[in-house]
């Protein structure tokens, strides 16, 4: 975002229409992996030009544009079960080792452990407070795996405490999706993660595990304005499946990272709150926290 803020819009609009093309030609050609001078040459730039422009235009580098692409290829391929090594020539990678630099530089883990539920790998998970409550965080050495949230107290309607989103019920939901990982607890580490999330404490890597649908979905979340709420209908149709507004609510409340993507801005078609899985008083706190900030 700061990139593309630092290229005013009139620079970015007079783009457009090499961006465009500069977009398609990646999209065609991305198994050859052209290099810079070929993508600029394409577009009718020098290759410095280009690289420049491009990076102000996307907010990413051309080459990391072309990893972007092979990388969810070679996760749909893994997740239909293809082995790594098909799925790194299916991709026009070098072999197995480039195709697992990929899924740490985008994913956190390697496609061997997100291929088998997190088996071999190495998470942590533990407690902090946020804004919003008590945050627990599972992370991998790679980047934030899974955020979700824990209740203290009583529920204001029943009087009863809340054993849904008691700190034991959040830990079992967050580490039973990896349920073949080693996963230890660190509430320090925890206490890092939350100063980044909701401090703006450096950058946040994060791991969005789904099948395509799944992931498609959680990318249009991250289209819905701050301060703003769509319908499941309103969602599905910007992840382009306009008939889904079913499956769409499904895959919001599988979302593993809440907050950061932010299926609390999702309503069903009645438009009231309720359906969020940390919690409707705090889905009615997240939205309210981002109205008074939008405005």
């Amino acid at each position: 975002m700061t990139k593309m803020m630092s290229f005013p819009i009139h620079e970015r609009a007079a783009a457009y229409d090499r961006m465009a093309a500069a977009l398609r030609q990646l999209g065609d050609t991305w198994r050859d992996w052209p290099d810079l001078a070929a993508c600029a040459q394409a577009v009718g730039l020098s290759p410095s030009h280009f690289q420049r422009e491009f990076t102000r235009w996307a907010g990413i580098s051309p080459k990391q544009f072309q990893a972007a692409l092979a990388h969810a290829e070679a996760g749909d391929l893994l997740r239909q079960g293809a082995s790594v090594l098909d799925a790194a020539l299916e991709t026009g990678l070098s072999g197995p080792g480039r195709l697992h630099d990929l899924f740490i530089a985008h994913e956190g883990l390697s496609p061997g452990e997100a291929k088998a539920g997190g088996a071999g790998a190495d998470l942590t998970i533990g407690a902090a407070p946020t804004p919003f409550g008590t945050g627990v965080f599972l992370t991998s050495p790679r980047g934030l795996v899974g955020l979700g949230f824990a209740d203290d107290g009583v529920d204001e309607k029943t009087g009863f405490e809340h054993p849904g989103y008691s700190l034991e019920h959040t830990f079992a939901d967050m580490t039973g999706r990896y349920p073949n990982a080693d996963i230890r607890r660190d509430d320090e580490e925890a206490a890092a993660w939350a100063r980044k999330v909701f401090d703006n404490d450096g950058p946040i890597p994060v791991a969005l595990y789904g099948t395509p649908f799944r992931r498609q979905i959680w990318r249009a979340l991250l289209d819905i304005p701050a301060g703003e709420t769509w319908t499941y209908k309103a969602v599905a149709e910007a992840a382009g499946h306009p008939k889904a507004a079913r499956a769409a609510g499904a895959a919001i409340g599988a979302n593993n990272i809440s907050w950061l993507i932010p299926c609390h801005r999702a309503l069903a078609a009645d438009r009231r709150l309720h359906n969020y899985h940390w919690g409707v008083a705090r889905k009615r706190a997240m939205l309210t926290y981002e109205k008074v900030h939008a405005a």
